[in-house]
């Protein structure tokens, strides 16, 4: 994209009509995807630990180790949560977890070897901060970390931790994790050693316009040159119980965004909305700025209640919130292959 493309977008931020935004994603999303097909997929969010050194400010959800609070599954408990996911049809599970300082890459590598011989579930796990530190923990090559965890069971990746993928807002609300280049570095490992990831954005951290634009084009421009990204997913911080504090950015600012994004990231094809974070309204309305898709009905999500924002999705209300917007739904894999459309009830 070209730096007028920049300032255009910018513009779109500061003053752009909502509904004509609107209109010019969603028309976006009908030339990439002519129907009316809205996906969701099935899956868990299992997070095995919430011992966490990065203490990011805007994290409700961490704690240090030693805290009374603090946990590690062990292997077993997390086996018996995939067991669980299995039965109730998932297809994908998501392992991430804190940067434990005692956990090592055998901890990992035979935790995904025993998932895959007892299912043959997507793990879909393990954000850039925390291939990094396990890196570092191992006195490895983060091209190491990844080629043993893929050989042991990874599928893919997905795009955590990116936040605002500019070092200024980083050092504000997250010092102490990753570079935005480190992010970007590892996830260019990912694609070229064939794991495909997801690429995120969070908004409402303070940080500017042309913050949030600078982040698409880091995406963009990674993904002009691995094809790597499957999708691109953005939720809005939720300030409850944090360090950092502050108030939830309106469903307003997240809809915009979420179209500029759309228009902005012509070479991505799927790009998700979030119930997670907005709601079953909002969620429903992002339909109509760009998404194609709602992400997971999720099994189970900690990070986000942790923060003390916690909204209850089950298929049923997924497909009635799809249909609802005058769409079709379908359930779809990791990969974005649809495994079944949901017709008229």
């Amino acid at each position: 994209m070209s730096r007028h493309a920049r300032r255009e977008a910018e513009e779109m931020l500061a003053a752009g009509d909502l509904v004509a935004l609107g209109r010019a994603a969603d028309e976006a999303r009908r030339k990439r995807f002519p129907g009316d097909i809205v996906t969701f997929v099935i899956d868990r969010n299992i997070n095995y630990t919430n011992v966490c050194v990065s203490g990011c400010r805007f994290c409700a959800f961490y704690r240090p180790a030693g805290h009374p609070e603090a946990y590690t599954l062990s292997h077993e408990a997390i086996l018996e949560k995939v067991r669980e996911a299995v039965a109730a049809g998932a297809t994908q599970v998501m392992l991430q977890g804190g940067l434990h300082p005692g956990l090592m890459l055998e901890y990992y590598t035979e935790l995904l070897t025993k998932i895959k011989q007892q299912s043959d579930i997507i793990v879909h796990s393990f954000s850039p901060a925390e291939i990094l530190f396990l890196a570092r923990q191992n006195g490895l090559e983060p091209a190491e970390v990844l080629a043993s965890l893929r050989d042991a069971g990874l599928d893919s990746l997905p795009g955590g931790g990116a936040e605002i993928l500019v070092d200024s807002v980083r050092q504000r609300v997250s010092p102490e994790k990753i570079t935005a280049g480190d992010w970007l570095a590892v996830m260019r490992t990912a694609h070229g050693l064939g794991l495909k990831t997801t690429a995120t954005m969070v908004i409402g951290l303070g940080e500017s316009l042309a913050d949030r634009v600078a982040h698409l084009e880091a995406v963009r421009c990674l993904q002009e040159d691995t094809g790597g990204f499957r999708a691109f997913i953005m939720w809005s911080y939720q300030p409850g119980n944090t360090v950092l504090g502050g108030e939830k950015t309106s469903a307003w600012d997240y809809l915009r965004t979420l179209a500029v994004a759309r228009l902005y990231l012509d070479n991505f094809d799927h790009v998700q909305g979030s119930w997670v974070t907005q709601g079953e309204r909002i969620g429903q309305l992002t339909l109509a700025f760009g998404a194609d898709d709602l992400g997971s009905i999720m099994l189970e999500e900690n990070v986000v209640r942790a923060a003390g924002t916690a909204y209850e999705m089950s298929v049923d209300k997924m497909t009635a919130m799809i249909r609802g917007a005058g769409k079709i739904p379908a359930q779809r894999d990791t990969a974005y292959k649809i495994l079944k459309v949901y017709g008229e009830k």
